[in-house]
């Protein structure tokens, strides 16, 4: 049975100024451009990446389906190219938001902890931590907007990582990073709850299969790895 949310109560057609945005920061081959697609049926939709290529695909699906989309390369650790890509969104598409996922994976570094460079530290936090919070400072407003005129609550997604729930071994930067995405995640959703703000972390306990991934786990079987399409699957249910 097709579950009965907002997500499936508009079609290509409606879309207009009046009709909340999605935005999606960090479209990769992965989740990313998977989720930005679903968004693409129902919402106008901004995908956001530092290379162009990430999204360019994307884009094109979602105009070819009949939707709205528009790619803006953005770096989400700094606050310009963020402001400049909320900006650039807000003229397209308005300024009311129903849907915003921050999908920023980050530096992945394994490296014993005595060999680890402050740089590689700091890159998982300048991604997840830093970028986290100047997207969210971003789109919070917007997501406000549309708090008072809709049946579901406007909803912002941090996707996580199982190094989120725990540290391992030689992951000392990445799970730094990912700690900070979900405190702050649980910050937000204590703050902008009471004010019609849904705001979920995601734990994506496993590794997404594709291209960069597919020597990993590659004696596992089968299902060892997770399919992009199943977790963008699960977003629908995610908005409030």
């Amino acid at each position: 049975m097709r579950p009965t949310h907002s997500l499936y109560a508009l079609t290509s057609r409606t879309l207009t100024m009046s009709t909340p945005f999605a935005i999606v920061a960090g479209v990769g081959p992965g989740t990313g451009a998977t989720v930005a697609r679903k968004f693409g049926a129902t919402y106008p939709v901004a995908l956001l990446a530092r290379n162009p290529a990430n999204y360019e695909d994307a884009v094109q699906d979602i105009k070819a389906a009949g939707g709205k989309a528009i790619g803006i390369s953005t770096d989400v650790t700094d606050a310009k190219s963020v402001k400049a890509a909320i900006t650039q969104t807000q003229k397209e598409f308005g300024d009311r938001c129903a849907a915003a996922v921050f999908n920023v994976g980050g530096k992945f570094v394994r490296k014993p902890f005595l060999e680890l460079g402050l740089e590689e530290f700091e890159s998982g936090w300048e991604a997840n931590g830093r970028g986290a919070f100047l997207f969210s400072q971003s789109i919070l407003p917007l997501l406000l907007n549309s708090s008072r005129d809709r049946t579901y609550p406007p909803t912002l997604i941090f996707t996580g990582a199982t190094a989120a729930m725990k540290g391992s071994a030689m992951l000392a930067a990445f799970s730094t990073g990912k700690f900070a995405l979900r405190s702050l995640s649980q910050s937000l959703a204590r703050e902008f709850g009471p004010k019609g703000i849904h705001v979920a972390h995601v734990n994506v306990d496993g590794v997404i299969d594709i291209e960069r991934t597919k020597e990993w786990l590659k004696d596992a079987g089968e299902d060892a790895k997770i399919k992009p399409e199943a977790v963008s699957g699960f977003f629908p249910f995610w908005l409030g």
